[in-house]
């Protein structure tokens, strides 16, 4: 048995929260929408001429009287007026549409933006890949061709029906034989669609997830033979989003055969229940002749609401997914300009606290235990330690990525619960050898720290790095990034640090931040940053030269602090980091 794609790892907005958004989309764009709709009624109205005409020729055919050239005339009056006005509806609703889907994009754009580091790691990449890429596209067509259409077919059912009650409301009788069959086919559908895409949206993202878990870690899987386990895995996980997408199929499978049925019988019924009322004399045979033709002409409308009732699930799947980001993002700040700048001289640079803090990845398992430590302003700070001994998570924890099971982080003074995202984002900044080149000039991935910055400006960040020499014979006007030409990844990781000196925020986190440069090379550099940054420098610190060049030194074991002080104090005592730095020496 195939097992169940796990749910969601980011929120999936409810439905009614997705009507609430359409229901304000519509309002805020109510002039366009207001337009397009006339313009699709009076292109609609136009085309109901033809059946009237048409039952005109036919009663006077029965007549005697036939005058034929003059009808035909306005026939094809009609549909030329018709073809003119559907042209510049259908131009209207395509200008509405990407108008929207516009905005769409935006507001995804700055929410995702605006997600916590810690809730981007916890969603993990397929999860944020697939919302922003699949049920995008998903929502383009849906938005670009379903809904238009969608309001077009309506539009004209209604006026359809409405032509026909004109003509004689007996008529509109045999139309009703499709309401129930309709309505309970669609309602047994709808009810089941939405969990179905949903399900189907989440399988993508586990399916993709391990995948790009798969590509990235190749390398490993290759050295570690784990070849057919990560091909099981894939297997599983394709089988589980076929699970899902042939559930959604059945449902396509059981609906679509039902409704089409429905539309079908008004046209038989309105022949036979038409023919026995003219025979009656109840009804006219022009009033019958144009009623077959208006029933006739409204499958085409409702063959068309059907069609894309299916892909409007699908994209109300992915709105609600696209709307779900919402729930996981912070609100923007009041001046997001404001947010974004360096931190003015009123920004308390430095002065962190951190009071009884445990921490744990797994419950009944704490990583950090009991943790207090101060970080005066402007203080140059290492923390040393055996590999696992928590260094790394304390630095998450100073940079506000992770928030603490227990005790209290503080940065100057205010709670990290009271700092919003986009103010951690500003005053502290954690560095790993993580790192990326975004697709332009060199000048554009420096000028992101601080774009009021001078070309003098961009030649002192990168000399402090010791990039100038590379970066000057290139040329800051040269093609970088994806596509374009390749930087080292050393070369990569100057171009980081560079934008970190541009950018000089109160708090730096490093952690093995000059992994990729070699130790001399490194050491220069750390230097070097660390007589340019004005604000507090906190050093996760594998290479323990770093430590000698701190001002103070934490050495941490089992998640706890285990000795404080400087170097030099440190080495005297002959404790834990006494034996470090023995071991470090050889």
């Amino acid at each position: 048995m195939t097992a169940a794609p796990p749910a969601d790892r980011l929120p999936v907005a409810s439905q009614r929260e997705v009507r609430s958004y359409a229901r304000s989309t519509m309002l805020r764009h109510r002039g366009p929408l207001g337009r397009s709709l006339l313009l699709h009624a009076l292109a609609c109205v136009a085309a109901l001429a033809a059946p009237q005409l048409l039952g005109r020729i036919v009663e006077s055919a029965a007549d005697g009287t036939v005058s034929v050239t003059p009808v035909a005339l306005a026939i094809c009056a009609a549909v030329i007026l018709q073809a003119v006005l559907t042209r510049f509806a259908r131009l209207a609703s395509l200008r509405l549409g990407e108008t929207v889907l516009a905005d769409l994009r935006e507001e995804f754009v700055g929410r995702v933006l605006a997600l916590p580091t810690h809730t981007v790691e916890r969603a993990g990449t397929g999860e944020l890949v697939t919302r922003t890429t699949r049920d995008i596209d998903v929502l383009a067509f849906t938005v670009q061709r379903a809904v238009p259409d969608t309001l077009v077919a309506g539009t004209t059912v209604v006026l359809t029906i409405g032509a026909i009650c004109l003509t004689d409301p007996l008529l509109v009788l045999p139309c009703l034989v499709a309401v129930p069959v309709l309505w309970l086919s669609t309602r047994w559908y709808l009810r089941r669609a939405r969990a179905g895409y949903l399900r189907a949206n989440a399988s993508y993202a586990h399916l993709t997830d391990h995948l790009s878990e798969t590509v990235a870690g190749a390398r490993t899987v290759e050295a570690l033979r784990l070849q057919r386990r990560r091909r099981r895995r894939t297997d599983a996980d394709i089988a589980a989003s076929y699970a899902a997408e042939l559930r959604t199929l059945n449902l396509r499978s059981v609906y679509l055969p039902i409704a089409d049925t429905g539309y079908i019988l008004p046209v038989a019924a309105t022949l036979v229940i038409g023919g026995l009322m003219y025979i009656e004399g109840m009804v006219g045979l022009a009033a019958v002749t144009a009623a077959t033709l208006y029933v006739q002409q409204v499958i085409g409308p409702v063959d068309t609401l059907l069609f894309w009732m299916d892909e409007l699930q699908v994209g109300g799947a992915s709105l609600a997914r696209v709307l779900g980001v919402r729930g996981a993002a912070e609100p923007a700040p009041a001046d997001a300009r404001a947010a974004s700048e360096p931190a003015s001289d009123a920004t308390p640079r430095g002065g962190i606290a951190l009071a009884g803090v445990h921490f744990s990845y797994r419950d009944g398992k704490d990583s950090l235990r009991g943790i207090d430590l101060r970080v005066l302003p402007g203080e140059r700070l290492a923390v040393v330690g055996p590999s696992g001994a928590g260094k790394s998570t304390l630095g998450r924890l100073l940079a506000g990525i992770d928030a603490p099971s227990r005790g209290r982080v503080a940065l100057g003074g205010v709670p990290r619960s009271g700092l919003s995202s986009a103010e951690l984002r500003r005053d502290v900044i954690l560095v790993t050898q993580e790192f990326h080149v975004f697709r332009g000039t060199l000048a554009d991935n420096l000028l992101i720290a601080r774009p009021d910055a001078d070309p003098s400006d961009l030649e002192r960040a990168l000399r402090a790095v010791a990039a100038w020499e590379w970066a000057s014979a290139l040329g800051l006007d040269h093609e970088v990034g994806s596509g374009a030409g390749e930087l080292t990844p050393a070369q990569a990781q100057q171009l980081a640090l560079a934008r970190l000196v541009l950018r000089d925020p109160p708090v730096v986190v490093f952690d093995e931040a000059t992994a990729l440069l070699d130790p001399h090379t490194a050491r220069t550099l750390e230097r070097s940053l660390s007589g340019l940054l004005s604000g507090t420098v906190v050093s996760i610190a594998h290479r323990l030269h770093t430590a000698h060049d701190a001002d103070r030194v934490v050495v941490m074991e089992d998640g706890l602090i285990v000795e404080s002080g400087a170097h030099e104090d440190l080495v005297g005592r002959g404790g834990a980091y006494a034996e470090l730095w023995k071991s470090w020496h050889g």
